[in-house]
């Protein structure tokens, strides 16, 4: 564990010497990077990076802005209150790919058509964001991530000097709210669809128009693909994309089949009940206190912190719901 933590120091340390005052040859080509959704909960909307590859200066580097350290200090309780705080990351290619082939999640490349000056404009601000006095930003996983914090720099550099920048036509997302768009990512049925569904409030049913939909990895890529400068011609060289696979959940194990098993285990506990001519309090105590924690948590993250769309909604009822269905059987009589 040590010599790893001095070999990415190591690497740090040559990176930043290497960001100092480089200039791009002509042979130098930057790539946006897709990477596929990964099992963890955090890993299932994909990723995005940036490449820039020079091999005249012998130079592979990958920009991230993705980097979190689950070792800060209170790192849940920010993380809860959504104020986590990510920086640029940057690495070899190949140390970069290492993971994802681990794991044998694909990864698209789309490699940019940018003037030499365009490229060398990149280059710089990315350097410049690799200060360390500049690394860290406020994440927001709808409006400020590794998707929106690449796309904005190239827009900046593409449109500098009152340019106009490139314009796609993919519509995508287009028209959908952010809880459909978010939800396609979650298995649909899964728990973690269901989780997204309780707490999400109204501000998640708005819909989303233009750049609004471009946090999200996988739509940027495909949104960039169909991007064309002023003249007509591609904003992308080369390219090599897939849509992402979404594993379906089977059926024994989503939220669908957990809530029937509640309602079936509740509607035979107010039989039992009916029958004995006493109510089991115990149960009804356990799911009160279950909807006083979701209830606080819901108000915390919804006046306490910096989470976008979380908020009341009807969808907060789906369980007491079930619960009221199912003890009818014991109070009406």
């Amino acid at each position: 564990m040590c010599f790893k933590r001095l070999y990415i120091l190591l690497v740090a340390v040559l990176l930043s010497l290497t960001l100092c005052a480089q200039t791009l040859s002509e042979e130098a080509r930057i790539s946006l990077l897709t990477c596929s959704p990964g099992e963890e909960l955090y890993a299932r909307y994909g990723h995005t990076a940036l490449r820039i590859c020079d091999p005249q200066n012998d130079m592979d580097i990958t920009f991230n802005y993705g980097i979190f350290d689950f070792n800060t200090d209170h790192f849940y309780w920010k993380f809860v209150r959504g104020e986590t705080w990510y920086e640029l990351g940057a690495a070899p290619y190949w140390w970069f790919m290492r993971e994802y082939e681990e794991t044998q999640r694909p990864v698209y490349e789309q490699v940019l058509r940018l003037s030499q000056e365009d490229k060398q404009l990149v280059w710089d601000a990315l350097a410049e964001n690799y200060r360390p006095a500049n690394r860290k930003y406020l994440y927001n996983f709808v409006f400020d991530n590794c998707a929106t914090r690449p796309y904005f720099i190239l827009m900046e550099v593409l449109s500098r000097g009152g340019k106009k920048r490139p314009q796609s036509l993919y519509q995508g997302a287009e028209g959908k709210t952010y809880r459909e768009f978010i939800r396609h990512y979650t298995p649909k049925g899964s728990w973690a669809d269901f989780g997204i569904n309780l707490l999400f409030g109204p501000k998640a049913d708005r819909p989303m128009a233009g750049e609004q939909r471009l946090f999200l990895p996988e739509e940027l890529m495909f949104y960039l693909s169909e991007a064309r400068y002023a003249d007509g011609t591609s904003l992308i060289e080369s390219e090599h994309i897939a849509p992402f696979a979404i594993a379906p959940v089977p059926w024994y194990k989503t939220s669908y089949a957990g809530l029937a098993l509640l309602f079936v285990l509740l509607a035979t506990l107010s039989v039992y009940d009916r029958k004995r001519g006493k109510r089991s309090r115990w149960a009804d105590g356990i799911l009160y206190v279950i909807y006083a924690l979701l209830l606080l948590i819901v108000t915390f993250l919804t006046f306490f912190s910096c989470h976008p769309l979380v908020g009341f909604g009807w969808r907060l009822l789906i369980i007491p719901f079930i619960h009221l269905c199912a003890r009818l059987i014991y109070i009406v009589r």
